[in-house]
């Protein structure tokens, strides 16, 4: 069982106070394997077992508590009444109207409430209306690079390049640590690929026709750190022979930053200082997935760098947004330049740009461009692969690995 310190970390930090704590990522990025590993923290501080029920709302054996008068009855004649309770919900959305019960059983003072689910539409609507201050989303992401690092030998933690080689070949899921063959890790990406689709986005969105919807999550995946928007994306589908409206393409999209499989980083005016509505990127949330669905040819690796970073930078606690600035050329005439991510956090905004290499003066100098046209005295950075630590009139430039693993 892999540990996750940083997310047992926030749980402890939220324990025994009035808001309900709702776990939420993509199927299999361990949220279930977290819930286990915080009543095992709970146990060891004294919580007798008595006290914590665990419900996982997929599992065969409850499907009886499919229904929120049941589910709600089965949990409050098991309270122990003269103790704190520690109630948890694995995947609630399973549970049509759960908010009901989710509702009645925060309204007791003996209850501590967990719940898990790989869905966003669990924060939204009138149940988040209902709940508005009372909860607080705990958001969970497959492996990081640290966190995959800290799974090997410790022998071999030193060798990085060689570590997220290995780290970007395969797949962050945490269970796929476990299997040993790539056939094996193939087969299970399969599995969590095909619920998703199929469960979290056909089933639930009423989606026809299949074949479209995978033959866009393949463009999407092909296209991690491209500006796009529905129109691009339509008229790019409907050239190859495939007719899908823009709006069409919206819905789908949404579908899937909603389950998770992909997230939405939207364009921010650094010099107006306003979000943009239009060619905003999107990211995967597994690379494993970017192979199982493209294959693995080891192309593209600046965009698959600039998808760890975001994840990155997500998981640090930043809001992440794709800059857009202008610059004036040599002539006075203003182009558009962009800058990786825009990432802001309660202690105020930093610039990043992500390169695989800027040894060349060119690439050097077209990445420190984006950056020295800000007027602002926030943090800049570039990471990139190269060795080195090197600063640029405020601008410093740190080796991408030392950084994913320096947290």
């Amino acid at each position: 069982m892999i540990q996750r310190p940083q997310y047992i970390k926030m749980l402890l930090s939220f324990k025994d106070s009035d808001l309900i704590k709702i776990v939420t990522g993509v199927r299999r990025c361990g949220k279930s394997t977290l819930l286990e590993l915080y009543q095992k923290e709970l146990m060891a501080q004294g919580i007798n077992e008595r006290q914590i029920q665990f419900i996982r709302l997929e599992a065969l054996e409850n499907e009886s508590l499919l229904e929120y008068h049941k589910l709600y009855e089965h949990i409050a004649k098991k309270l122990v009444s003269d103790k704190k309770n520690y109630i948890f919900l694995d995947e609630i959305q399973n549970v049509p109207d759960f908010e009901k019960a989710v509702r009645s059983l925060y309204d007791k003072k003996n209850v501590d409430l967990y719940l898990t689910g790989s869905n966003s539409k669990l924060q939204s609507g009138q149940w988040a209306t209902s709940i508005a201050g009372r909860y607080v989303e705990i958001k969970m992401y497959p492996l990081s690079f640290k966190e995959f690092v800290d799974t090997q030998p410790s022998e071999t933690r030193s060798n990085l390049d060689k570590l997220y080689a290995t780290y970007v070949s395969q797949s962050s899921f945490p269970y796929t640590l476990s299997l040993q063959t790539e056939e094996q890790k193939r087969i299970y990406l399969e599995g969590i690929y095909e619920t998703i689709v199929l469960k979290d986005v056909v089933e639930n969105k009423g989606i026809r026709d299949v074949s479209r919807l995978k033959r866009l999550i393949k463009f999407m995946a092909s296209s991690i750190g491209s500006e796009v928007s529905p129109k691009k994306i339509s008229d790019i589908l409907q050239s190859e022979g495939i007719k899908v409206a823009p709006a069409t393409v919206e819905c789908y999209l949404d579908a899937f930053t909603e389950c998770f499989i992909l997230y939405k980083a939207d364009r921010f005016d650094v010099k107006g200082k306003k979000l943009l509505k239009t060619l905003n990127k999107y990211y995967l949330v597994d690379i494993g997935l970017r192979h199982l669905l493209l294959g693995n040819n080891g192309q593209d690796k600046g965009h698959i760098l600039e998808n760890i970073v975001y994840f990155e930078l997500l998981r640090r606690g930043y809001k992440v947004y794709v800059g857009k600035n202008d610059l004036r050329d040599a002539s006075g005439r203003y182009k558009t330049v962009e800058i990786d991510f825009v990432a802001e956090n309660s202690t105020g905004v930093s610039y990043f740009q992500v390169a695989e290499s800027v040894a060349s003066p060119e690439t050097l100098e077209r990445e420190l461009a984006s950056l020295k046209n800000i007027s602002d005295h926030c943090p800049k950075f570039i990471l990139t692969r190269d060795y080195g630590e090197f600063d640029y009139e405020g601008i410093k430039q740190i080796n991408v690995l030392d950084w994913l693993v320096d947290c």
